[in-house]
């Protein structure tokens, strides 16, 4: 399988990472978890599951990885484990362009329809690293549905990377710098057109995510499972009740 590369990339050096055994996948999402599941079943190796911060910690002290795989984390990593492991985390733009947070939905935002899910080695500027591979990814559908099937890519090149070992290829070009999203960014604006506002009820739909929403009086209206036909669009609303000021603070 071969995997493209940015043009005009020089190829890194190799790393000096600690020798190791078994790999790590690290996800905040429990919706990944079947892809694990399967990668475990599909390679036999020493697979372990981390989804907090201390679970990676006291895997750590089990194991020296070969390499740690992010797919979500929403914590930091310290310096002094990406830098004794090969540590690969996935962004889903064709870096240097969309570095930084919320990049789905900064990506729907700026009108685009398709990008490039990026495996990259992680390094302390966020995601500046040398790139391993790339895949194609549209951005049609829900932000749920989009996420599943960015991680079922993710895999694949997990797959790639532990069979290959590749030395990853610098970025180049100059970076674009996406900024992340607050919940309080999921209001609904009151001029956008049926197709912007289609755009901004899917980008948010998804698991743990705070949903596209509407204020009215004491109530609050979160759009799900928008559908576009004719110029309207028709959406699921839930419907709550004085808790205007309760924003959800989903990480995004």
């Amino acid at each position: 399988m071969n995997f493209p590369r940015l043009n005009g990339e020089r190829r890194m050096a190799p790393a000096r990472f600690q020798a190791g055994d078994g790999y790590i996948v690290a996800s905040s999402r429990m919706w990944h978890y079947d892809a694990y599941l399967d990668l475990k079943g599909s390679l036999a190796a020493d697979w372990r599951w981390v989804s907090t911060k201390s679970g990676l910690e006291d895997t750590l002290s089990q194991m020296r990885p070969r390499y740690i795989f992010f797919l979500h984390w929403n914590w930091y990593v310290p310096s002094e484990i990406y830098e004794t492991y090969e540590c690969v985390c996935f962004h889903m733009t064709d870096v240097p362009y969309g570095r930084g947070g919320s990049p789905l939905q900064n990506l729907i935002l700026a009108g685009h329809t398709s990008t490039r899910l990026t495996a990259l080695r992680m390094v302390e500027q966020m995601d500046a690293g040398p790139v391993y591979a790339q895949r194609p990814l549209e951005l049609t559908g829900s932000a749920q549905s989009i996420y599943e099937t960015a991680v079922w890519k993710s895999c694949e090149v997990i797959r790639w990377i532990i069979d290959n070992n590749p030395a990853p290829t610098a970025q180049s070009g100059e970076a674009t710098l996406f900024e992340r999203r607050t919940p309080a960014q999921s209001e609904m604006a009151k001029d956008a057109d049926s197709n912007r506002v289609f755009d901004f009820i899917r980008m948010l739909d998804a698991e743990d995510y705070p949903h596209a929403f509407i204020d009215y009086g004491n109530m609050r209206l979160e759009l799900t499972d928008a559908r576009l036909a004719n110029g309207k669009v028709s959406a699921c609303v839930t419907i709550s009740f004085d808790e205007v000021a309760g924003l959800e603070t989903g990480d995004m």
